[in-house]
C-alpha cells in the first residue's frame, strides 16, 4: 500500500504531524508526505517518511500563490498513492486537497471535516473540540485504520552533534529563540535581551538561535553575553542545538515543537491568539507564560491587536529565569 499524508502548513505544523505519520508508516509500504515549502525542512526530519512532495497550496499559508492550472495539473500527475490522510488545523477545510487527490486517483481519503464532503472523503472524521494538534492527527489516523504504534510523542531523526557550533557540552546551556513566524506570537526583542542578561547573571550559559533573516535580532538579543547562532543552523543543526540544551525559551513557533521533538523542556511564551490546549509544547515538561485570558485570546491575529502587547510583555525576564530554574531542576 502506498500512503500519502498531507500537511500543507508551516514547519511546526509538519512536526506535529509526525506521530500520525509514524502510525501510517507502520502499516504502509511507502509514505509520501505532501507539504508546503515552509514545512519541507521539517518533513525531511520525520521518521517514517520515504518521500517528500513539496507543493505551494493556494489555500494555505500567509502569502498563498495564485491558482495555477499548470501547478495543479503537475501535482495531480505527481501523486501516486492508494490511500491518503489529510491533516489540517481545526479552522481549515480539507476538501480542496481531497478534490485534487481524487483527481490523482487516490482511492481512499480520510480527513477531519465539518463540511459535507460529498464523494471527496471515504472517512469523514470529527476531531475532539479541544484536542491538541498532535492528538487530533493520531485520532484521524486511527479512524482511517492506522492505530498508534508508540507513545505518540513528537520525534525527529537523530540530529547531528553541534558542540563545535555552540562551544558547549550537552546540558550546559539554555537556548533563547526570540523570533516567530507570526509577530503577535513573539516576545519583544527588549524582553528577550533582558532574559539573556538575567540568565547570564544567574550563571547560565546561553545560545540565541534564529533564521537567516533574523541575524540582526539574534545579535541584539545575544548582546555579547550569549553565543549568537543567528543564520548559522539549518533544520537538522537547529534540532541538534535544541537537543543539547537543558531548556529552550521561545514563543509559540516551530522551534518550540522542534524542542519537544528532541525531548528538551520548553519555557513557552505563549500568546493566546490561538489556544494553548491545541498548540502548546507536546509531550515534554514545559512552563506556559503569558496571559491566556488577554483580550486577543482566540483572535488568530498575526499582529497584536492590543497596544503594548500585554499578553506577553507583562512577562518579565525574572519570570523566565524562574521558569528555566524550575524545569532544569526538575529534569
Amino acid at each position: 500500500m502506498k500512503a500519502l499524508v498531507t500537511r500543507l502548513d508551516s514547519f511546526g505544523d509538519v512536526l506535529l504531524a509526525g506521530p500520525a505519520v509514524r502510525a501510517v508508516a507502520a502499516r504502509a509500504d511507502t509514505v509520501t508526505l505532501l507539504c508546503g515549502p515552509h514545512g519541507a525542512p521539517a518533513a525531511r526530519l520525520l521518521p517514517g517518511v520515504d518521500e517528500v512532495l513539496v507543493w505551494d497550496s493556494p489555500w494555505t499559508g500567509f502569502q498563498p500563490p495564485e491558482v495555477s492550472r499548470e501547478e495543479i495539473d503537475a501535482l495531480v500527475d505527481a501523486v501516486d498513492a492508494d490511500t491518503a490522510l489529510i491533516l489540517t488545523s481545526f479552522h481549515q477545510s480539507p476538501l480542496p486537497t481531497a478534490l485534487l487527490l481524487r483527481l490523482a486517483g487516490v482511492r481512499c481519503i480520510a480527513a477531519d471535516s465539518e463540511d459535507h464532503p460529498g464523494s471527496l472523503l471515504d472517512v469523514r472524521h470529527h476531531r475532539a473540540p479541544r484536542a491538541h494538534e498532535a492528538e487530533a492527527g493520531l485520532d484521524l489516523a486511527e479512524a482511517a485504520g492506522f492505530p498508534r504504534v508508540d507513545d505518540g510523542r513528537l520525534r525527529v531523526l537523530p540530529p547531528p552533534a553541534t558542540g563545535a557550533l555552540t562551544g558547549f557540552g550537552e546540558g550546559e546551556y539554555v537556548v533563547v529563540h526570540p523570533g516567530a513566524s507570526v509577530p503577535a506570537r513573539a516576545w519583544s526583542p527588549d524582553r528577550c535581551a533582558q532574559a539573556v542578561r538575567e540568565l547570564a547573571a544567574a550563571g547560565r550559559r546561553v545560545a540565541v538561535t534564529g533564521g537567516a533573516g533574523e541575524r540582526d535580532l539574534t545579535a541584539y538579543v545575544a548582546g555579547g553575553r550569549a553565543v549568537d547562532l543567528g543564520g548559522r543552523t539549518g533544520a537538522a543543526e537547529l534540532a541538534g542545538v535544541l537537543a543539547g540544551a537543558a531548556c529552550v525559551v521561545t514563543g509559540n513557533t516551530g522551534p518550540a515543537h522542534l524542542a519537544a521533538a528532541v525531548g528538551t523542556p520548553v519555557v513557552s511564551l505563549f500568546a493566546p491568539v490561538v489556544p494553548a490546549e491545541r498548540w502548546r509544547p507536546y509531550g515534554v515538561p514545559h512552563v506556559l507564560l503569558g496571559d491566556q485570558d488577554a483580550p486577543c485570546a482566540g483572535t488568530r491575529a498575526r499582529s497584536c491587536p492590543v497596544p503594548g502587547h500585554p499578553c506577553l510583555d507583562t512577562v518579565t525576564a525574572l519570570d523566565v529565569v524562574a521558569a528555566v530554574d524550575k524545569l532544569v531542576e526538575a529534569t
